[in-house]
């Protein structure tokens, strides 16, 4: 792309606006001739230390903060690199990013919230499936899709949300394998940092906020206004904002909403226009009696638990919000499938137990998994976690309540300690659930969890949900909940699957 059509001639000074343009990043090891790098100052580290590197390597753009650029003009005057200054370089990064690869699937959705994202975007892509688009999901479990060359396992990334100069060549080649309709995950992380600047939603969801990275946020109002900035920013005015009817942050959700002129379906709650008018246990899965504005429809979900129910709501929600009839988003509902790592059964033991595996790391979402599954568990609930190291604190504790109110049995073990003692981890959360048995190692507590299994019993392993790996000083080794489950086992444990209940 030349670098007229890319950056416009106002910003080009002495640049030859017919240069091309070959690519951009925002890690200096990545750049090559002909590249726009981002220079970013980060919590730990100052963009404009990279921008030699940057230069040697090729680079003919640089953009950088105002303040930054005004301390290195003087530095490259007499080179040939541009230095492109903006008050938000971060922002104009991404859009800079998504005009360079241009194509986007036709119908966007992003959903975000303390819990329930990965689920939300997994059950839009499946539902669109059914109705018959090509579709695709984008978030923590990688690239997902109905179609072979929109599903590439080999384009895994470490981001709930990612970059942009990761994220629009995905679009870009979903767009142009004719997938149209794409769900994404919009993290606090990636909303704060711009990353889906530049992206076009038609439709958007909040599903809670509830406390969480609060390590990486100031405090809790600066979390949810990340959040916010979906609503408020990313979403083009006279979009489609899905909004949790029942969480305190609705109305302030709805207040930024009305003002950028989207049209609002409220999930929940007594008075939401989607919401559950009735629900009862059956089976592996529940009965739900349904309204939608004046009408109702019957729907027998396959998936347990009242927040399952909801995070059904919020996808279908966005996916009417994209265009879809309501009768034909409804009438697919029973053929959902349940999420790897949420609320995903591990298997069965002889005597007759249950273990589910479940990605729950936040208190809100532990106490939310527990009482979805209590009116399943005919005998004793037992719940196994740890805390993530050198991420929030305070939420240790508060996990370690929730678990002894609501458990008969919990075990204390390690999730990904990092670089912290998992030790004192593991103190941190037995500080308020004393009851606990506490076990090093998460391989050896998940073996004690599953032998101390009665008849009727369930075990929950919370968590890690989802992941293949445990970093414990700064190595990641492999290790996947449900794989030691099966092992436990044995390979054909009875009912291991993605399935619910």
């Amino acid at each position: 792309m030349r670098a007229a059509e890319l950056l416009g001639s106002l910003s080009l000074e002495n640049m030859d606006p017919m240069l091309e343009i070959t690519g951009l990043t925002a890690d200096s090891r990545e750049v090559k001739p002909g590249y726009v790098f981002g220079a970013f100052s980060g919590a730990q580290s100052d963009g404009a230390q990279y921008i030699p590197e940057a230069c040697r390597r090729g680079a003919r753009v640089v953009l950088l903060s105002s303040a930054v650029a005004a301390k290195c003009r003087k530095e490259y005057a007499d080179r040939e690199v541009l230095l492109l200054s903006d008050p938000n370089p971060r922002r104009r990064y991404a859009e800079l990013v998504a005009r360079f690869y241009g194509a986007q699937p036709e119908h966007i959705a992003a959903v975000t919230g303390t819990n329930g994202k990965t689920s939300v975007a997994e059950f839009c892509r499946q539902i669109w499936t059914l109705l018959g688009r090509r579709s695709a999901s984008v978030g923590t479990l990688g690239v997902r899709g109905n179609q072979p060359e929109a599903s590439p396992a080999r384009e895994g990334h470490t981001h709930t949300t990612p970059p942009p100069e990761i994220l629009h060549p995905v679009l870009a080649r979903l767009a142009h394998a004719g997938v149209t309709h794409v769900s994404l995950e919009a993290s606090s992380h990636g909303l704060a940092q711009y990353r889906l600047d530049g992206v076009r939603l038609a439709a958007a969801a909040l599903t809670n906020i509830t406390r969480d990275h609060l390590d990486y946020h100031e405090d809790a109002a600066s979390y949810m206004y990340a959040k916010l900035r979906l609503f408020g920013e990313v979403l083009r005015p006279g979009g489609v904002a899905v909004l949790n009817r029942e969480d305190a942050s609705y109305s302030e959700a709805e207040a930024v909403s009305w003002a950028r002129g989207h049209s609002i379906i409220s999930v929940g709650g007594r008075y939401g226009d989607l919401r559950i008018v009735r629900s009862e246990p059956h089976g592996k899965g529940q009965r739900l009696r349904l309204a939608y504005g004046e009408r109702q429809w019957e729907v027998a979900l396959p998936l347990i638990g009242r927040f399952q129910a909801m995070n059904t709501l919020f996808a279908a929600a966005l996916v009417i919000g994209c265009g879809e009839d309501p009768d034909d988003v409804f009438g697919v509902l029973p053929e959902l499938q349940g999420v790897p790592g949420r609320m995903q059964v591990a298997g069965h033991t002889v005597p007759g137990a249950t273990v589910l595996v479940d990605y729950a790391h936040t208190p809100e979402a532990l106490r939310t998994v527990l009482e979805a599954v209590r009116p399943f568990c005919g005998g004793r609930l037992h719940v196994l976690f740890g805390c993530g190291g050198e991420r929030d604190r305070g939420k240790r504790p508060l996990m370690g309540a929730v678990a002894q109110e609501l458990a008969d049995h919990v075990i204390v073990t390690d999730d990904n300690p990092r670089s912290e003692d998992p030790a004192e981890i593991r103190a941190s959360i037995l500080a308020a659930c004393p009851r606990a048995t506490e076990i090093a190692g998460r391989a050896e507590a998940i073996r004690a969890g599953v032998e101390g299994l009665a008849a009727n019993d369930m075990l929950i392993l919370a968590g890690k949900g989802h992941e293949t790996g445990q970093e414990i000083a700064g190595t990641v080794y492999p290790f996947d909940d449900a794989v030691e489950v099966r092992r436990l086992l044995g390979k054909d444990a009875e009912g291991a699957g993605h399935g619910s209940g």
